[in-house]
């Protein structure tokens, strides 16, 4: 399953705009469950919207995943000495 996780994480950050599953699975061949499934567990992807299509009653939910800009620095560890 987590097999496709980089695959999700790479169809996500190639389309700003957010896909739904059934557009992830179309970029992935990944199946459906499992992208679900790990978009849950992914700790950065988030639901961006949701809609419909065409004259469905369903709405699906758009995905996108949050991509850190180069520049952002990394936290430091804080010693027990700073805690005080």
């Amino acid at each position: 399953m987590y097999s496709y996780n980089k695959e999700v994480r790479a169809a996500l950050r190639q389309y700003p705009d957010g896909l739904t599953t059934s557009q992830i699975h179309a970029v992935t061949n990944a199946p459906q469950d499992t992208i679900r499934t790990l978009l849950r567990n992914m700790p950065d992807t988030y639901i961006d919207r949701w809609q419909t299509r065409g004259t469905q009653k369903y709405l699906s939910a758009v995905w996108c995943v949050v991509v850190p800009p180069p520049n952002c620095p990394k936290p430091e560890r804080k010693t027990r000495a700073s805690r005080k």
